[in-house]
């Protein structure tokens, strides 16, 4: 029985790699997992592993071919059919291992990391629902990885027993690193006893970090920058140094004489040490940390504020809304009225809904809104494509879907990528004003605030109003003053007076 090597998902948008290196030769034997060969995208380097155990048969892309995703690398012939002579031995050698083998029901298979996304190349168990030696049905969820942007959950890929767990909660795993190991069918429980044995023969070999082979194209890449070995630190199998590896050592080195020394906690008295709890950030909240001061370090951000009266919208809300939600089936809230007059305001200010690459300028003929929501796990923003081309109805019904998605942790990565703009509810939780913070690489985000009973002065007379204030942070380099004031005031127009979306005024 034959095994295909086949090209990996390579990440959003990229279609094809050329195969940079095979690290095995035909007939050479493999184990699973094992790295077997190198490509190279315009945006990363990706390992192929093996899919199985065996020898390598046969190499149907050569080094420097171009491949797209899903097509055929390679053969691996499966151990155990390449002849018939040698299981008649070890049977009579070790007739009690057969019985023991019968027993058990099942074979081992490993449970590995599932995809985690472009650009995220390892998470941390969060979660393992079920302990070694738990039974489990095939598609039931074992355990519960977090990335840097979301939660992923484990299913089993069969029925079985949970043999081993490799990857312990808290634990740090690379994508399609191996997590634990399971024993399929009905006889796995039989198992775990033997497989205790396994690790331990394996270990000497996994322990020797120096003496596995880094990537030879990273290789090629510390010669090239001159660095040694001991000043990288691998984040492949076993420690081995990536290409990736080396472009982030010297990234390091660049920025470290900049980068400020982090001020050493304050000592604690003992008595209120005592009190205290600490808790590992979790991998958003740190993700999201990093984000928010790369964003302050990068871009001349400024915010300019304005205010509008809410009379009209709460108005048109309060008259169609019971209408709206019988025919279209989703609540008319107010964030639709603020994404329509975004809408209409980015058109008119093209700059706020660009961005800065490099020495150029990008336009984009197209608004992807992303909508900023709290949730227990931290601040996340899903992205609603095209929303330019949206009634009112759909734009509810895909905040509604995109806020549920955020609040259960399902939000894929492709979810949260690509937004042009973003607008930020602050209001639902009382902020009455701030500046929000941008959401790189955009240039524009505007923050909503609580409305509020304010006097105002209508046409010579003192009148209350629902006030709110607006917040536009926005990218100096690119948007000027001008068109920042512009954008607010084209909001503030259309939100007091909604006929102007309707004529495009």
């Amino acid at each position: 029985m034959s095994t295909e090597i086949r090209v990996p998902t390579l990440g959003e948008s990229v279609t094809e790699a050329t195969v940079a290196t095979w690290f095995k030769k035909p007939g050479d034997s493999v184990a699973v997992d094992e790295m077997l060969c190198e490509l190279e995208t315009d945006k990363v380097t990706v390992e192929v592993p093996a899919p199985a155990a065996g020898t390598l048969a046969d190499i149907v892309a050569n080094e420097g071919e171009t491949v797209g995703v899903d097509a055929l690398l390679g053969m691996i012939a499966e151990e155990g059919n390449a002849g018939s002579e040698e299981p008649a031995p070890r049977h009579t050698e070790a007739p009690a291992e057969e019985p023991e083998a019968a027993d058990a029901g099942g074979e081992t298979m490993p449970v590995m990391v599932p995809t985690l996304g472009e650009s995220v190349s390892e998470a941390t168990v969060a979660t393992w629902f079920k302990k070694e030696g738990d039974s489990f049905e095939a598609d039931e969820m074992l355990c519960e990885l977090e990335t840097d942007k979301v939660s992923v959950e484990v299913p089993a890929p069969a029925a079985g027993t949970l043999t081993k767990i490799l990857a312990k909660e808290g634990e740090t795993v690379e994508a399609g690193g191996q997590l634990a190991e399971m024993t399929s069918g009905k006889g796995g429980a039989a198992k775990p006893a033997k497989s205790e044995e396994a690790p331990a023969a394996s270990a000497p070999a996994s322990s020797g970090g120096k003496d596995v082979e880094d990537a030879p194209s990273a290789k090629k890449a510390m010669a090239e920058a001159g660095l040694s070995a001991d000043q990288v630190t691998g984040t492949g199998k076993d420690g081995r140094i990536m290409k990736d590896d080396v472009a982030k050592a010297l990234s390091a080195a660049k920025s470290a004489p900049s980068a400020p020394a982090a001020a050493p906690r304050a000592p604690s008295p003992a008595d209120d040490a005592a009190r205290e709890e600490r808790v590992k950030m979790t991998r958003l909240r740190q993700t999201i940390a990093k984000r928010l001061k790369d964003s302050q370090n990068t871009a001349a951000m400024l915010t300019t504020y304005n205010e509008v009266d809410m009379t009209e919208v709460m108005a048109l809300r309060k008259q169609y809304k019971d209408e709206f939600e019988k025919k279209h089936g989703a609540r008319l809230g107010f964030m639709s009225f603020f994404t329509k007059a975004c809408v209409h305001a980015l058109k008119e200010v093209p700059d706020v809904n660009a961005e800065i690459d490099g020495t150029d300028v990008v336009y984009k003929n197209y608004v992807h809104m992303g909508i900023a929501a709290g949730t227990p796990q931290g601040l996340v923003v899903p992205v609603i494509r095209d929303v330019d081309s949206m009634s009112f109805a759909e734009i509810e019904k895909a905040i509604a879907e995109k806020g549920k998605r955020a609040r259960d942790g399902k939000l894929s990565m492709a979810e949260m990528q690509g937004g042009t703009f973003t607008i930020s509810n602050g209001g639902v939780y009382g902020s009455l004003m701030s500046s929000p913070i941008l959401n790189p690489p955009q240039s524009g985000i505007l923050g909503m605030h609580k409305i509020q009973d304010r006097p105002m002065v209508v046409n010579g007379e003192i009148k209350i109003r629902p006030m709110m204030y607006l917040a536009l942070s926005y990218d100096h380099r690119i948007v000027d003053g001008k068109g920042a004031v512009t954008f607010l005031v084209r909001v503030k127009e259309a939100l007091e007076d909604p006929r102007r979306l309707l004529m495009d005024l």
